[in-house]
């Protein structure tokens, strides 16, 4: 199982975006740091998936970057990426740890302790943990959970804790300071006027 990289990009597949430009963007910044994780929308169909995943892929191997597949599994076994992701409505985690394999990279969302517990008990080895602020690249999230809730899922775990929703360069202090190992973001590359920047600004945030 690779070592898990701090920042994570999810891509942003809405109208209007390009998210092989962010990934590539991103990528000879972060290098190992990086991890894509490819998302799509609910009606791409998984050829689409699958094509997108493939690429992305193909653009992570150079800099040994990490790459997962959010829902999707098959699609992550397909491409041989190198591990994937579970929300809740999406298969549970222990079924999808048997789906991966042991040597996999699996993470699953968490906001509370005793969900992440149990998340980590099944196989996961990492957590996606928030909304940590407002987001608009998702709706129908709950409130943000805010550094606190990072702190109360990062005490109850011993797998890294990766802090999403509304994230910005300017709050990934107060997040690693709570226990965060890192972040993902959508909006902050995607609509990034200039996502290299963006990138390195991300990173100078979570090394220093």
């Amino acid at each position: 199982m690779p070592s898990l990289g701090r920042l994570h990009l999810i891509t942003d597949t809405r109208p209007g975006c390009d998210p092989l430009a962010v990934v590539r963007a991103a990528l000879p910044v972060a290098r190992a740091d990086l991890v894509v994780q490819v998302r799509v929308d609910d009606d791409t169909t998984d050829r689409q998936a699958y094509d997108l995943a493939r690429r992305v892929r193909a653009l992570c191997v150079p800099y040994g970057a990490t790459c997962l597949v959010n829902d999707r599994l098959h699609v992550a076994l397909a491409v041989d990426a190198h591990g994937g992701h579970v929300g809740a409505d999406d298969l549970p985690v222990a079924a999808a740890r048997r789906v991966l394999g042991p040597a996999a990279v699996l993470g699953a969302t968490a906001r509370e302790p005793g969900t992440a517990a149990r998340a980590v008990a099944a196989g996961a080895s990492y957590l996606g943990v928030g909304p940590c602020h407002p987001t608009a690249t998702k709706t129908g999230l709950p409130d943000p959970i805010g550094p606190a809730g990072i702190r109360a899922v990062a005490a109850a775990v011993d797998v890294p804790v990766i802090a999403i929703g509304g994230v910005t360069a300017a709050t990934v202090p107060a997040l690693r300071a709570a226990g965060a190992h890192g972040v993902a973001v959508v909006g902050a590359l995607s609509a990034a006027a200039d996502p290299g920047r963006a990138t390195a600004e991300l990173i100078a945030a979570l090394t220093c």
